[in-house]
């Protein structure tokens, strides 16, 4: 019996085709199960951990009453954050502040002096500054936190068990500790 037959069948039975297909799969598997590379990507071998203090401010939030979501800050002491539309997960609450609401208003002298805003429908429009800690990457291009770049004027996202809101990063400063 011939090993080959003149249609390419082994011993008259398989199709050398199909015995070079299954060969082919058959090496892909072992590729991916026995041999699957390396863990990680090259870009965090050399990459330092510190802890950083972001700054984040938020304008005219609709709330209508800010102390005591202020409250629920301060209880908790984290937030989930979500950093261009990708979740990092929960981060520590530094602090707080409400920041009061003033108008330039103009005297008669020429100059402009900053009152208490005195309209009505302002009351449950609230503007905080929002300061959070945690441990980012440092990169050559800055802070890393999760696998957003973290840098002034970065939207940051804050979800908790009652609100979910957009603010603004307006200062990063990474400590050395």
């Amino acid at each position: 019996m011939k090993l080959l037959d003149s249609q390419g069948r082994l011993f008259g039975k398989i199709s050398i085709l199909d015995v070079g297909a299954a060969l082919v799969i058959l090496l892909v598997v072992v590729g991916i199960f026995f041999f699957p590379g390396t863990s990680g990507s090259v870009a965090q071998v050399n990459v330092t951990t510190k802890p950083v203090e972001v700054d984040l401010i938020v304008r005219g939030l609709s709330v209508r009453d800010p102390k005591a979501l202020i409250q629920e800050f301060e209880k908790t002491k984290t937030t989930n954050v979500i950093i261009r539309n990708q979740p990092h997960g929960k981060i520590d609450i530094k602090s707080v502040q409400l920041l009061d609401k003033m108008l330039a208003v103009p005297q008669p002298d020429g100059s402009v002096k900053p009152k208490p805003d005195p309209r009505v429908e302002e009351n449950f429009s609230s503007n905080l500054l929002i300061t959070l800690m945690g441990k980012a990457q440092i990169t050559e291009t800055g802070p890393v936190l999760g696998n957003s770049k973290l840098k002034i004027g970065t939207p940051v996202e804050l979800e908790g068990f009652t609100y979910n809101f957009n603010s603004s990063v307006i200062d990063v400063r990474v400590l050395d500790k």
